[in-house]
């Protein structure tokens, strides 16, 4: 499908295109022909994500592996295409905080569930699940587990045993983001952790409380799920017996799998294979997500973002509608740090338009020309959760910079390697080391902690949070932490407005684009709704005859 330039600075920036047409016989379809109790998911990760409770490879790995194995104690509502999704009760019932001690609050546990290995979950079964994130003196202490959820749950300091059945949660400051937090804390079974004895047996047998139950595993090639027949929601026992997933980073190895059969569903196909797909009978599924592209820049000492002019000019340079044509319409351009429609929006007074005359002059203020450029090195991956077409896009950001007199050099890494250096700090050995002054992640805007505390708070700089850039704002951390402790919704959302403006005045990050997350599923797979969040349902998915 040819892409159309919208701009003369466009430079004709093709995806990749499939190098041969795949063959829908007859023959290759009976080869990889699935009985309808099992789907089979092409994933854009590279590895099976991590099977013990929390795992890696970002919202994907959630997506696919812990919200499937695992419950937490507060779930998303993913039963909706229409409205934002929202929280609702989990292995927890309800939830409430102490009005007179807003660092406290009680959780009363669903009775009757029990773990894939038969073992009841109960208060015990909480406190063991803190422990092996927040206190590295008891057995079951994960680091690897730890240093991808303890960033999730940064205010919970202990968790209390009331009766059975109910758990006191404190809090280290008063925080009404807490049941957010919750919801990505994954229940992994002591019992079944006892009886193996360590976590990497536990993840070659592992035991949650979910509606899929671990079946299979061949490392880096397939993990296949069995229907839990006991799931304590029977709304969401799964309809199919089984569902196989399978890491395919590259997205025309993911299309050829679709067209031929062997898989039927799959993640971020290429723009370019759209086409192609529905003329196939393929169904094309996309929603609004929340969730934005962009490029956060160092502000470390001696960063050249540290100049407020060269972060703006970089954003009025960006050709946000070029590239929304690159992904064949399927992304939403950037307006801020969230969609226009969010209820965190506010009235920025700085607009994100494509303005490069006025880019150019920003930075030859700063003496920076077409002789001269300003050098930075900003780390991408080839592929992940919610990369979209990274390579391809960030080529079309490399070119429209470099003609507002940015040199723009790439660091080039694999997803979960950038995931790991953006858990630290822009002036960390693995940043400077290979020059690295910006880096490209997806990040998640579901919650108010997610989208902004733990990005731009000066206290969540790494390791307390994911604040890589080292942003340090007094009016940040002041209008964050009040949005933080104010418990009425509407008033909170006020003051989540005014830091929104703050920040995109103050350029913080080059915004690019928002997905939309589109899949690819065979025409026979039908249940599919896709949520407006970045996690999805699939226990209602199945194949018909």
């Amino acid at each position: 499908m040819p892409l159309k330039n919208t701009t003369p600075l466009h430079k004709a920036i093709r995806l990749t295109t499939l190098t041969a047409i795949f063959s829908l016989s007859s023959t290759v379809n009976t080869i990889y022909a699935q009985e309808n109790s099992t789907f089979r998911v092409g994933m854009t990760a590279a590895e099976i994500p991590l099977t013990t409770g929390n795992p890696d490879q970002g919202f994907e790995g959630f997506r696919f592996m812990g919200l499937m194995l695992y419950d937490a104690l507060i779930l998303w509502d993913l039963s909706s295409s229409d409205e934002p999704s929202q929280l609702m009760p989990g292995l927890a019932t309800e939830w409430s905080v102490d009005p007179d001690d807003q660092t406290s609050w009680t959780f009363k546990l669903r009775e009757g569930v029990v773990f894939h290995d038969g073992s009841e979950f109960n208060a015990d079964s909480v406190i063991w699940n803190f422990d092996k994130l927040k206190d590295p003196d008891s057995p079951q202490y994960d680091p690897r587990q730890a240093g991808l959820a303890s960033e999730r749950i940064p205010s919970i300091v202990a968790v209390n045993k009331v009766d059975d059945y109910t758990v006191e949660i404190v809090t280290d400051s008063p925080t009404a983001y807490l049941p957010f937090q919750t919801s990505y804390w994954m229940m992994s079974s002591p019992a079944q952790f006892e009886a193996v004895g360590s976590w990497e047996d536990f993840a070659a047998d592992p035991s949650g409380t979910g509606p899929w139950k671990f079946e299979s595993m061949q490392s880096r090639e397939q993990i296949t799920l069995a229907r839990n027949e006991d799931y304590w929601d029977p709304e969401h026992v799964p309809e199919s017996e089984y569902v196989e997933l399978l890491p395919m980073p590259e997205a025309s190895s993911r299309t050829s799998a679709l067209l031929s059969g062997q898989v039927d569903w799959i993640e971020a196909p290429s723009p370019d294979a759209v086409p192609q797909l529905e003329g196939a009978g393929m169904q094309i599924v996309t929603n609004s997500y929340p969730h934005n592209w962009a490029i956060a820049p160092s502000r470390a000492e001696g960063s050249p973002w540290n100049e407020l002019d060269v972060r703006k000019a970089a954003n009025l340079c960006i050709d946000r509608n070029g590239i929304n044509s690159l992904l064949g319409g399927l992304s939403i351009p950037s307006e801020g740090h969230v969609t226009p429609d969010s209820e965190w929006f506010g009235n920025p007074d700085f607009q994100l338009a494509y303005e490069p005359d006025t880019a150019r002059q920003k930075m030859e203020g700063l003496g920076y020309t077409a002789d001269n450029p300003l050098q930075v090195k900003i780390a991408v991956s080839t592929s992940g959760s919610g990369q979209m077409q990274p390579m391809p896009m960030f080529q079309y950001i490399q070119n429209t910079l470099e003609q507002c007199h940015f040199a723009v050099e790439a660091e080039v890494m694999e997803w979960n390697a950038l995931l790991a250096m953006a858990r630290q700090t822009a002036d960390s050995g693995d940043a400077v080391n290979n020059g690295v002054n910006a880096i490209i992640v997806s990040r998640t805007t579901m919650d108010p902690y997610s989208a902004f505390t733990r990005l731009f708070d000066s206290s969540r700089i790494p390791p307390n949070g994911s604040n890589w850039t080292m942003t340090t704002n007094p009016v940040y951390d002041e209008l964050l932490t009040k949005a933080e402790q104010t418990f009425d919704i509407e008033e909170q959302n006020e003051v989540l407005r005014q830091f929104h403006e703050e920040l995109v005045n103050n350029a913080e990050y080059i915004w690019v684009t928002h997905d939309v997350n589109p899949r690819a599923l065979s025409p026979n797979l039908e249940g599919f709704v896709q949520a407006k969040s970045w996690f999805q349902d699939l226990t209602p998915v199945h194949l018909t005859d």
